[in-house]
C-alpha cells in the first residue's frame, strides 16, 4: 500500500514534468530549426509502453505544420523535438536505468558550466526512478517517465549548446543567426548518444569546445573554491595606498594580491608597500582596465574588494555569452571586443592581428551585432549624424561663428547646395546637412572600414589618437575608432601585390575620396565580453561599461520557463494509476 501511494505521487510528478512543455529554454530559446515531424508511424502492437508514449504525444501532431521551412528566427520547440524523436523510432521507449543514472549525474554537473541543476528537476527524476524500481509500473507510468527524461535531456543539452537566455529579448539589435552548426545536427547527435547509451558523451560535447570556454569553466571552479573558503581578504577603503606606506591596510592589500595570484605567498606576512607590491598592483590594474600607476587608489581598491560571489556571476554571464557566439567563430573574421576596447582579425581560428579601439560612450553605446565588411573608403568625408549635430555641434556653432570654417565643415541644403554659415538661422537648423572635407583632421581619419548595418556604425581611423593611451576608451559617439587601421585594411585586402602598405599609401596620397570593394567579404562581430584571459591564462575582469551583465544574469538565474500544455488524455492516464482527479 505504501508503494501504491508513493507511486501515485510519483506518477503525478511524471505528468507535471511531461506536461510542462514549450521551447528549449521556455520563452527564451535560441533561434534554431528542427526536422519535420513524422505522422504516419505507430507503435508496435505488442509494445504497450510505446503505445502509451504515442497516445500521450498524438495530441501534439496537430500543433505543428507538416513541414518547417528554413525561415530565419525559427525556434526550437521542445514538444516538436520530442515528438519527432519518438515518431522516428516508432514510439519505442528510449531510456534504460544506466542511461538515467548518466543523465542524473550530468544534470548535476551542469553547475560547472554556470547553469542551475535545479532547473532540470533531477531530484524529482531520481525519486521517480527509485519508485519505479520498487514496484511494477504501469505502461502509462513508464511512458510518462520516458518522455519526461527525453524532454529534460534535450532542454539541458540545448542550454549547454546554445545558451539558456535568448539574447534577442535583451537587445533588439541582436542579429546573430545560429548558422555555424546546423541545430538539427546538434539534436541528431544528442539522440545518437542516447541510442549508444552514452549520455555522458552528449553532455561533454554540447558546450563550446574552445580553449577560452574551458578557461572560464576552470576559473568558475577556482572561484567557487575561494567562495567555499570564505572569500578574498578585504582591504580597508577610505585612503589610497601608495609606495612607501606600511600598516594594517597594506598587509590586507598584500593578502588580497596573494589570494589573486599576483604576489608570491611568502610575501603576505609583511605590511610594507615595496617594489614587489608596486609590480603586483600594476599587473592587477592592467588586467582590470585600470590606470596602471602602481597606486592602490579608490578605483583599484573598489575592484579588489568586489566579492567573489559577484565575480562568479560575471564568469557565468560570459560563459552564457560564449554559448551564444563561439560556434560562429570559424575561418577569417574580425571581432570587436566592445568592453575590452580592442579589435582582432582571425584566420583559421587564430588571431593574426590586434589593435586598441575606442568605442561608444555609455549614453551612445556601440551596438552588438554581426555583419560583413564589404568595402574600404579612402580619404573619407564625414557627414555629421543628426544626433551629433543637435546635441554636440549646434552649441559650438552658436557660441563660435568660426567653428565650421576651422573644422573644414560645409553646410548643405536639401538639394546639396553649399550655404554660407552666416546666412543660416542656427536656432532652426532643419533640412541642413553638415559635411566635413577629407583631410588629416577629418573625424574619420584616412580610412573607413564599412559593413552594412542599420546603425551607421563602422570602423575608422581618427585624429584623436591621444585617447588610445587611456585605459577606459568609451569615448566615441558609437562607431569604433581603430588605433592601427591601415594595418587592418592591408590584411583585409590580403593582396600583397596591389594592396600592400605601399599601395595603400599611394591610394591615400591622391587625396580622392574613393570606395574600394574587398575581393572577399569578411565577417565582423561586434561582441561584448566582461572577462578576459591574461597571458598566464588567468581569467580577469573588465568593467561592465554599458551595464549589460545585470539583465543577462537576471535571466540566467530565473527558473527555466517551461509553460504547461493542456494535453487531452491526462485524466484517463491518471485513472490507469488507480486514482482519479
Amino acid at each position: 500500500m505504501v508503494h501504491l501511494t508513493r507511486l501515485f505521487v510519483i506518477s503525478r510528478i511524471f505528468f507535471m514534468v511531461f506536461l510542462i512543455g514549450g521551447a528549449a529554454h521556455g520563452e527564451t530559446s535560441p533561434n534554431v530549426l528542427v526536422s519535420p515531424a513524422v505522422s504516419e508511424v505507430s507503435a508496435a502492437p505488442d509494445d504497450v509502453v510505446g503505445q502509451g508514449i504515442q497516445a500521450m504525444l498524438e495530441p501534439l501532431q496537430s500543433a505543428f505544420p507538416p513541414l518547417l521551412t528554413s525561415r530565419k528566427h525559427q525556434r526550437v520547440d521542445i514538444n516538436r523535438v520530442v515528438l519527432d524523436f519518438y515518431a522516428h523510432r516508432n514510439y519505442r521507449a528510449a531510456w534504460t536505468n544506466g542511461d538515467v543514472n548518466q543523465l542524473l549525474k550530468s544534470l548535476n554537473d551542469t553547475e560547472t558550466d554556470g547553469l542551475n541543476p535545479g532547473d532540470f528537476r533531477g531530484a524529482q527524476l531520481a525519486e521517480a526512478q527509485l519508485a519505479l524500481q520498487a514496484t511494477a509500473p504501469t505502461p502509462a507510468q513508464s511512458a510518462a517517465f520516458d518522455i519526461a527524461l527525453t524532454r529534460t535531456y534535450i532542454t539541458a543539452l540545448l542550454q549547454l549548446r546554445r545558451g539558456k537566455v535568448d539574447p534577442s529579448r535583451l537587445d533588439f539589435h541582436w542579429n546573430f543567426d545560429p548558422v555555424g552548426v546546423d541545430p538539427r545536427e546538434d539534436v541528431n547527435s544528442f539522440f545518437a548518444a542516447l541510442d549508444d547509451h552514452d549520455v555522458a558523451r552528449a553532455f561533454a560535447q554540447a558546450p563550446p569546445q574552445e580553449a577560452v570556454y574551458r578557461s572560464m569553466r576552470e576559473a568558475l571552479a577556482q572561484l567557487r573554491q575561494v567562495q567555499a573558503a570564505g572569500g578574498w581578504p578585504k582591504i580597508a577603503e577610505g585612503q589610497s595606498l601608495k609606495p612607501g606606506m606600511d600598516g594594517a591596510a597594506v598587509a590586507q592589500l598584500r593578502a588580497r594580491l596573494v589570494a589573486g595570484g599576483y604576489l608570491e605567498p611568502h610575501k603576505s606576512k609583511r605590511n610594507d608597500y615595496d617594489d614587489k607590491v608596486i609590480a603586483a598592483v600594476k599587473k592587477y590594474q592592467l588586467e582590470q582596465y585600470l590606470g596602471a600607476d602602481g597606486v592602490a587608489g579608490a578605483s583599484t581598491l573598489e575592484a579588489l574588494n568586489v566579492p567573489v560571489e559577484a565575480r562568479i556571476d560575471q564568469v557565468r554571464v560570459n560563459m552564457e555569452r560564449a554559448r551564444w557566439l563561439l560556434y560562429k567563430l570559424q575561418g577569417t573574421f574580425v571581432v570587436v571586443d566592445i568592453a575590452g576596447y580592442k579589435v582582432a582579425l582571425y584566420r583559421d581560428g587564430q588571431p593574426i592581428w590586434r589593435s586598441r579601439v575606442q568605442v561608444g560612450k555609455p549614453f551612445r553605446s556601440t551596438p552588438v551585432f554581426q555583419s560583413e565588411i564589404t568595402y574600404i573608403t579612402f580619404n573619407p568625408t564625414w557627414t555629421v549624424p543628426p544626433t551629433i549635430l543637435v546635441q554636440d555641434m549646434l552649441p559650438k556653432i552658436q557660441q563660435n561663428p568660426g567653428y565650421l570654417a576651422a573644422s573644414r565643415i560645409k553646410v548643405l541644403d536639401r538639394a546639396g547646395n553649399v550655404l554660407d554659415p552666416s546666412t543660416v538661422d542656427w536656432s532652426n537648423a532643419r533640412g541642413l546637412t553638415l559635411r566635413q572635407d577629407a583631410g588629416p583632421e577629418n573625424s574619420l581619419g584616412q580610412v573607413v572600414i564599412r559593413f552594412p548595418n542599420d546603425y551607421a556604425i563602422y570602423l575608422h581611423d581618427t585624429p584623436h589618437r591621444e585617447l588610445f593611451a587611456k585605459s577606459m576608451r568609451a569615448t566615441s559617439s558609437g562607431c569604433i575608432r581603430v588605433e592601427n587601421p591601415l594595418q587592418l585594411v592591408e590584411l583585409l585586402f590580403n593582396d600583397p601585390v596591389r594592396w600592400n602598405s605601399e599601395g595603400i599609401q599611394k591610394q591615400l596620397a591622391n587625396g580622392k575620396t574613393e570606395n574600394i570593394r574587398l575581393p572577399v567579404r569578411v565577417p565582423v562581430l561586434l561582441a561584448y565580453w566582461t572577462v578576459d584571459l591574461s597571458k598566464e591564462g588567468r581569467v580577469t575582469f573588465k568593467p561592465d561599461v554599458y551595464g549589460y551583465d545585470t539583465p543577462v544574469l537576471r535571466q540566467l538565474d530565473l527558473p527555466s520557463k517551461l509553460p504547461a500544455l493542456q494535453l487531452p488524455g491526462a485524466e484517463a492516464t491518471m485513472v490507469v494509476t488507480g486514482q482519479s482527479q
